[in-house]
């Protein structure tokens, strides 16, 4: 089985040039190629991808910016592979990782996987606590970082493997960003097609947002899930609702504190510590438990305040997604 690996890029040259210098040190011993699209940027790596060339079968195509997915799906109708893989630009490759996928492959063969991320010693405090909040069993159940024990979810597009017959059938990614990821794993099973959580084929995720970006960010992750969920109600579930009734919840203890009922408050506060106790203990920083607190609280009330903004709009008042959220939608 021949690996292709497709990296769409807009403006990154930097997080390219460390992507490949570790795909570089890669121990896989068989043959694997590298599809680099970039997405229409104005600072290009073509002077980046030219120092692979020699170590890397590597191709490099530039195309007008029509959004990651669409620069995914461009990406894989140039590969030759058979099994696609997907990178974001922003990833660091384990040594192994190819090792470990072709091992799960051959052991539980899968038209799609997904696998998680960790952060290296190397990043920033707030990129750690980026991860935490990102990945922790308590926040998002642990499917990022890989603690999730089921064999059905949705992968992520940042560490994402699919087959070439699973592409072609299912014409790859959407035009919505974010939300295509959940939107092709659902098409991909009412097609019949299995995926999979590959918990040891994890990448190194150096997100470079600040919290501000952070905050945008999940905001969106929000807005997307009650389009999701508009189009496969069926895949609708109670834990989409969390983060928006962890966000009520916090403001009705607030207020029951001017009647001296405090229980809730109280029980915000234990949630709370624990995230920070959890977080200072894995990363052996306290600094980075305090910046956890502030990661979890953020993307709470990002993707509580966005999913409930688009709940509102698309499912109550039955609006357009695209005419609703048009930042959510690229023009192809």
């Amino acid at each position: 089985m021949l690996f292709s690996l497709i990296i769409p890029v807009y403006n990154r040259p930097d997080e390219v040039d460390e992507l490949l210098e570790s795909l570089v040190k890669s121990s896989y011993k068989n043959d694997f190629e590298v599809v680099l699209v970039e997405d229409g940027s104005t600072i290009r790596c073509e002077e980046i991808v030219s120092k692979y060339t020699h170590n890397l079968s590597i191709s490099y195509y530039f195309k007008p910016n029509s959004g990651p997915g669409d620069s995914r799906n461009y990406g894989m109708k140039k590969a030759k592979g058979d099994y696609f893989i997907i990178f974001d630009s922003d990833c660091i490759i384990p040594v192994q990782y190819l090792d470990e996928v072709d091992k799960a492959l051959k052991l539980n063969y899968v038209d799609c996987f997904g696998g998680p991320d960790q952060a290296l010693d190397s990043f920033s405090n707030i990129q750690k606590a980026i991860n935490f909040a990102m990945t922790s069993f308590l926040t998002t159940g642990g499917i990022r970082g890989g603690s999730e024990k089921i064999d059905k979810f949705q992968p992520r597009s940042f560490n994402m493997g699919i087959s070439r017959n699973a592409f072609e059938a299912s014409k790859g990614f959407g035009n919505i960003h974010p939300g295509e990821d959940p939107d092709l794993s659902i098409r991909l099973w009412n097609l019949g097609f299995e995926t999979k959580l590959f918990s040891n084929a994890y990448v190194y995720h150096k997100r470079r947002i600040d919290w501000d970006k952070f905050s945008i960010q999940v905001n969106k992750f929000g807005k997307a899930r009650p389009i999701l969920n508009s189009w496969y109600p069926k895949h609708n579930k109670l834990t989409f609702f969390f983060p928006t009734l962890f966000i009520f919840g916090f403001g009705l203890s607030v207020f029951l504190l001017l009647f001296t009922v405090d229980i809730f408050i109280k029980l915000y506060f234990i949630y709370f510590l624990i995230v920070f106790i959890s977080a200072a203990y894995k990363n052996k920083s306290l600094t980075i438990g305090v910046l956890s607190v502030v990661a979890v609280w953020k993307q709470f009330f990002g993707y509580g305040t966005g999913f409930m903004k688009s709940y509102l709009k698309v499912i109550i008042l039955k609006q357009r997604p695209q005419e609703a959220f048009p930042e959510l939608f690229f023009k192809l």
